[in-house]
């Protein structure tokens, strides 16, 4: 049964529950526990009032979606941005499920979200309103319930707020409630590089698989912020040539190779890549289709369409972001044969592992060096992608379909073995 007729009913949902009926029917899976599986177990919506530097009052919205519970807390991040949707935060709780499961992390998916554009608010501003959703999902996050992390909008000091805010309810500090937060509050050292690296090291491995070294390998990247920038180096750092990258607003073009030392510290200066002179203005639609091996999108979701998905001119897409190809576009990509794809919930699981082991670190109040957690990261990266192949070749399905089939069942299979509770 579809689920169209609910509160999370948007294109982007629709597109996860696709996938998940794709894996699902591979799966054979009993109609009922389908269902079970499928469906976000828990929404909270909340109204915000804040006061703004002008003394008004505004009113925000913002989402919590728990989709799975049943094998931990659930883990997933808070994204701040004016075109949030209830459905796109469910979409993105249920990728979350499938990612944690996929990687072996005992969590569920959750997300959040706030309807905002975090760039027209002062810092007095935004942290009022962190602090304020903080407070408004309170009786549904804690340690061993629900642990927000980072997301598109947010970052490290929007987490402390938060961690906070949360502390000052329970009354003494509390690190494990939060993940993504800065070192001196608790944070993981290679939290923030975690989901960028992982990108890169997917890159690097599948890259190595088809005989392709560092020096013909040329990047573009669609969407220069903190994952895109961070597999942008990490690659660069290997040897390959960044020619591409872009954000909201716009992307540079140099065949030749982009100074990306450059082109992070124009960010750092202007918060974005506009009047940055490395290379050739162009826009993002373009920079999708230019020749490359390696195609990064890395911002938002249904970037890659039907209509694009023919034009694209690279060996791989290693998708950073969540949900960035639509299930036309999966099609399109799979008759073509000539791209490798690795999708989403494999791809960027970087981020949510280095998450897991930040709050391992904050329950056992005991620090690991940035060493250790890469060298443990590593390690679970390649156990998931050893997974993925295995599966992959073992139903003859596109590496997504094989990606979501592991994540699912054994979701599906903690669902079964728990029961329904009378």
């Amino acid at each position: 049964m579809a689920l169209t007729n609910t509160i999370y009913n948007s294109t982007v949902f629709q597109q996860a529950c696709k996938q998940f009926d794709i894996a699902a029917d591979i799966l054979g899976m009993d109609p009922g526990l389908r269902e079970r599986t499928k469906r976000p177990r828990r929404c909270v919506i909340v109204s915000m009032p804040v006061r703004m530097d002008n003394g008004q009052i505004e009113i925000f919205e913002g989402y919590r979606v728990q989709h799975n519970l049943s094998t931990g807390p659930a883990k997933g991040g808070i994204r701040f941005h004016q075109d949030v949707t209830l459905g796109e935060v469910a979409a993105l709780a249920m990728w979350m499920s499938w990612k944690c499961s996929l990687v072996g992390l005992p969590y569920g998916g959750a997300k959040g979200g706030v309807v905002v554009d975090p760039r027209g608010l002062s810092k007095g501003e935004l942290e009022r309103l962190s602090r304020r959703y903080m407070q408004e999902i309170l009786p549904f996050i804690g340690p061993n319930v629900d642990i927000p992390a980072p997301d598109v909008g947010t970052n490290e000091q929007i987490m402390a707020w938060m961690m906070d805010t949360y502390s000052n309810h329970q009354g003494h500090y509390d690190p494990g409630v939060i993940t993504g937060k800065p070192i001196a509050l608790g944070g993981s050292l290679g939290r923030k590089e975690a989901t960028g690296e992982g990108v890169a090291w997917f890159v690097k491995s599948y890259l190595q698989d088809m005989g392709i070294p560092p020096e013909k390998t040329s990047v573009v990247i669609q969407g220069f912020g903190n994952v895109g920038s961070e597999a942008a180096l990490a690659l660069y750092n290997w040897g390959a040539e960044i020619i591409g990258i872009s954000d909201y607003t716009g992307g540079v073009y140099n065949p030749k190779g982009i100074d990306l030392k450059a082109a992070m510290a124009h960010v750092e200066a202007h918060k974005n890549l506009q009047g940055f002179t490395g290379g050739e203005a162009i826009t993002n639609e373009q920079l999708l289709e230019l020749e490359c091996t390696v195609l990064i999108p890395a911002a938002l979701e249904r970037v890659i369409t039907e209509k694009n998905a023919g034009k694209l001119k690279c060996r791989m897409i290693a998708e950073g972001a969540n949900g960035p190809t639509t299930n036309a576009a999966d099609k399109i990509i799979e008759e073509r044969g000539d791209i490798e794809l690795i999708p989403d919930v494999l791809c960027n699981s970087g981020g949510v592992i280095v998450s897991y082991f930040e709050w391992l670190q904050n329950l056992q109040n005991y620090y690991w060096t940035k060493g250790e957690v890469f060298d443990k990261l590593y390690r679970m990266l390649a156990k998931a992608k050893a997974s993925v192949d295995e599966t992959k070749k073992k139903y003859n399905c596109s590496r997504r379909t094989a990606a979501l089939v592991l994540g699912i069942s054994r979701v599906a299979e903690a669902k079964a073995k728990r029961g329904l509770f009378p």
